[in-house]
């Protein structure tokens, strides 16, 4: 085991001092469970105060929402207690679902107003008219805990989120840099792979740590547009390098050597790369229009290669654009960063919105899980009249909520379970041996600090931050019992049994109705990408460029990390996901501009309704399965409409980059496209 260091410890004693303040005011006013207060501070408690700061106002939002519930049905419903319950059940339910949808730090309202209900509601099934009591009492102690440690991480050495975020920029960036720099110079399939992989990671994890930004103690909260907008720039890198690489392998056919002319390009565009800011406006300019003299002119005999040089000049085009926008915003946070706020007002930064990817059937099944786990602890409370059942139901439910959002949630909670267990000795040793000795505040705070140390500095660490959190949930919730004057032999194994029995069921339902396994949660993510894209393609209004592409890179990002162990299985559904990616910015292309082209709009339109139609029907297919020559030759006659218009415009060519890019997406194995011919043969493996 790695030593602690000096930034563990600091943490640490950083943890202890809120949850020991929560401690302390709940002794001074008299809260009936002041350990709770001391429990919440621990659990919202996070290396970076941003963090801290972000969650603890949606869990106070969703503290006072579950006391609210609470307080409106229990005497709504005292006279009819299962019932009650079923209702508690069904709020949780919902709670959950919410919560498992909602992948940003708001998630933690829709948790908390769950368990929150249930830890208030549960109890007071038995004595209803004290529900109200109750619920002032456990929100008084979990909103003084959720303060504490927010004041305690604030103002005691605040670490901003800043260095994390700024350097996830960086990072990005520069395999933004590897990656291009590889495909304009032709590196290995497997080298290519490998940083378009890094890529994709790093702006996944970058934009969910970048969610507490706004919440952050540093200037880089003045920056939260900003960040967003670079983050928005990076995802629209990804099919744009992608698409430059199809491009140079179609005009590369086995293994040819690229013109003359197209390698010099590429050559001084890594070029122009490697300058970053420092490229003068002068090369730029000069760079552009030789890029632009790749293209040739477009007209009724334009051929296959002229279309491909066509949509690479105008991939290479919006790549140099897309860059720039990157290291301008970088610089923007920056000066942000450093107090020049006058920057960050300079002009718009549009961001993209609601770009998470969502899993309505997986937040359901987790909901109805959650549901049927604290039916079954409900039902063998009732019926044994067990004393302590509200303990088992209350468990129950924050499980069944703490790991819904994971696909197996089981390991999870069984190792919870494990390390609460494990947590037992120390437990039993302080409630029984030492708290009947002490009889001043100051001589708890000594007593229970050389356990929370420790732990806290291995809540630090993110490889063992569940199981150190596990031994302190055990350890503060068992403490608990001194609260209710009640800290003897048999209440201390009543009170283990039934956190045993709540965190177990949790787990075996969990096991029998909730888990799915990698490749079927793989499946799921490319089946919404094929149901977005069917519907964008069948849409009467284009989407939003920004928000599809960040939406689609997220899945991206999701399915490596869910198939990095199968490596085969990763690059292929990787693949075909930036192919996804790919196909879909070009069909959201196509539908922008299709009203601009009238007279090509028909065939563009039968086009759409074709490729909707396959993307609808592509989850029941097998791979290569509906590339039919029926959709090649719809595709192929929107592309001779467009290249036949005789009026030069960007729309025309535009259309014509867009047309090629889903023809290379679908039909990579497919024979060049025919000036004036709208059936093309088709090799078999395409079909």
């Amino acid at each position: 085991m790695k030593p602690f260091t000096a930034e563990e410890a600091i943490f640490s004693l950083k943890c202890y001092a809120g949850a020991l303040l929560a401690l302390y005011v709940s002794y001074r006013i008299g809260l009936p469970r002041p350990f709770w207060s001391m429990t919440t501070a621990y659990i919202v408690s996070q290396p970076f105060a941003g963090a801290v700061r972000s969650k603890a106002v949606y869990r106070l939002i969703g503290t006072f929402t579950g006391c609210a519930v609470v307080v409106y049905l229990v005497p709504l419903l005292s006279n009819a207690p299962v019932l009650m319950t079923g209702a508690m059940v069904l709020w949780v339910g919902v709670c959950v679902y919410f919560s498992v949808l909602d992948r940003t730090p708001r998630g933690y309202l829709f948790m908390l107003a769950g368990y929150t209900a249930a830890m208030i509601g549960f109890p007071s099934v038995l004595a209803p008219d004290a529900v109200f009591d109750t619920g002032l009492a456990r929100v008084e102690e979990i909103s003084l805990g959720i303060l504490c440690a927010t004041l305690v991480h604030t103002l005691i050495l605040p670490r901003s989120v800043a260095p994390i975020v700024l350097a996830g920029l960086d990072r990005a960036l520069k395999d933004a840099r590897s990656w291009i720099g590889d495909t304009l110079l032709r590196a290995t399939d497997e080298r290519r792979r490998r940083e378009r992989r890094t890529l994709a990671n790093d702006i996944t994890q970058l934009r969910v740590l970048s969610t507490h930004v706004p919440y952050d103690t540093n200037n880089i909260r003045w920056t939260a547009r900003a960040v967003r907008a670079i983050q928005d720039s990076m995802a629209t890198l990804t099919p744009l390098v992608s698409a430059i690489d199809d491009r140079l392998i179609a005009l590369t056919p086995e293994g040819e050597a690229l013109p003359h002319e197209v390698a010099n390009v590429l050559t001084r565009v890594d070029a122009w790369f490697e300058q970053g800011t420092d490229a003068s406006a002068e090369d730029t300019a000069a760079l552009r229009a030789d890029i632009q003299a790749l293209a040739p002119p477009l007209n009724a005999t334009t051929d296959w290669r002229g279309a491909l040089l066509t949509s690479l000049s105008a991939r290479l085009l919006a790549l140099m654009d897309t860059y720039r926008t990157c290291l301008t915003l970088r610089a923007t946070i920056q000066a942000g960063v450093r107090g020049r706020r006058r920057a960050l007002n300079e002009k718009p930064l549009p961001s993209a919105r609601n770009v998470f990817h969502r899993d309505h059937g997986i937040a359901l099944l987790s909901a109805v899980a959650a549901g049927i786990a604290i039916s079954a602890v409900c039902t063998f409370w009732i019926y044994t009249g067990w004393s302590n059942g509200a303990t088992a139901v209350l468990m129950a439910a924050v499980f069944s909520s703490f790991f819904a959002s994971q696909d197996n949630p089981v390991p999870g909670i069984v190792q919870f379970l494990t390390y609460t267990i494990l947590s037992m000795p120390i437990s039993g040793v302080y409630l029984l041996g030492i708290m009947p000795a002490v009889h001043s505040f100051e001589m708890l705070a000594m007593t229970m600090f050389p356990v929370c140390l420790v732990l806290g500095m291995f809540l630090a660490r993110p490889a063992v931050f569940g199981k150190a959190m596990a031994m302190l949930f055990g350890f503060l919730g068992t403490l608990a019992l001194h609260d209710t004057q009640t800290a003897d032999l048999v209440s201390f194994l009543d009170t283990y049994t039934a956190q045993v029995i709540g965190v177990g069921s949790a787990a075996l339902v969990a096991a029998l109705f909730r888990s799915i396994s990698v490749q079927a949660s793989a499946r799921r993510i490319q089946a919404a990408n094929w149901n977005s894209l069917s519907g964008y393609a069948a849409a009467e209004r284009a989407p939003d460029a920004r928000s599809f592409n960040a939406r689609l890179l997220d899945r991206i990002g999701l399915l490596q990390m869910r198939l990095g162990l199968t490596a085969d299985n990763e690059k292929a559904a990787a693949s075909d996901a930036l192919k996804d990616l790919r196909v879909g910015r070009d069909i959201v292309d196509l539908q922008r501009i299709k009203n601009d082209l009238p007279a090509a709009r028909p065939a563009i339109q039968t086009a759409l309704r074709g490729l909707s139609v396959f993307f609808h029907d592509r989850p029941k297919m097998a791979p290569g399965e509906g590339q039919t020559p029926a959709l090649l030759a719809c595709i192929d006659r929107a592309l001779a409409s467009v290249i036949s218009i005789d009026r030069d415009s960007a729309e025309r060519a535009q259309a014509v980059v867009a047309l090629v890019g889903i023809r290379r997406g679908l039909f990579p194995e497919a024979q060049a496209y025919v000036p004036g011919g709208f059936s093309v043969a088709v090799s078999e493996s395409a079909a």
